[in-house]
């Protein structure tokens, strides 16, 4: 078997860009061995940065439900992009800190691969069926159904040590450069990796694969 590619995947659970990427990874995860460190990166974590960044919840929603609309023209799976139930919400476009711990909390658990799961899991929550995600109750119970105690899981979210792990990734963000998600950058190199469809991912990846065979 080839030498794994190391990429660490930045990534903010409200972002619908982050959801297209995630599934092309896994796609191409079954063809190419990577090895997907993830990085928890909070664009915004309280309602206070979403206020400061988008003045009013009512603009935070509208602006980024238009976004959404661009991410699911562009999504291998529009089906699940559910702008409509989104914008029928009645709380707050949610941030993204509560859902980071949750991803951070079931690493600690089961590794990056419980950490993928929970966060595919959230953007699903989030993205097809419209459910708040910063509320603590609803990671809790998205975790039960990936088999985790709930009890467990939510003293596990409230550990300082979990939410120190959130910091340093963003800490990690800072000084690697992200300003944006979702990014990939090749470990062995620092470079960022081009994202777009599964078959542009995968002919970057090949690529680099080469490359890490001759580093």
């Amino acid at each position: 078997m080839s030498r794994p590619i190391k990429i660490e995947f930045f990534h903010d659970t409200v972002c619908a860009w982050c959801f297209n990427l995630s599934s092309r990874l896994r796609t191409v995860a079954q063809e190419i061995n990577l090895d997907i460190r993830h990085r928890t990166f909070v664009l915004q974590a309280s309602r206070q940065e979403m206020a400061q960044r988008w003045g009013s919840p009512e603009a935070a929603r509208s602006t980024i439900l238009d976004h959404w609309r661009h991410c699911r023209a562009a999504s291998d799976q529009p089906e699940h992009i559910n702008i409509n139930a989104m914008r029928a919400a009645r709380f707050d476009y949610p941030h993204g800190m509560n859902a980071a711990l949750a991803c951070k909390a079931a690493e600690t658990f089961g590794g990056q691969a419980l950490h993928w799961e929970m966060f595919d899991r959230i953007q699903l929550a989030h993205l097809s069926e419209a459910r708040n995600i910063a509320d603590p109750k609803v990671l809790v119970d998205l975790a039960q159904e990936l088999g985790l105690t709930p009890d467990q899981f939510k003293c596990r979210m409230e550990d300082p040590a979990v939410a120190r792990q959130v910091d340093a990734d963003r800490h990690f963000a800072r000084v690697n450069g992200v300003q944006a998600v979702p990014t990939l950058i090749i470990a062995a190199t620092g470079t960022r990796l081009l994202t777009g469809s599964v078959d542009e991912l995968r002919s970057h990846l090949r690529v680099v694969a080469r490359q890490v065979e001759h580093l």
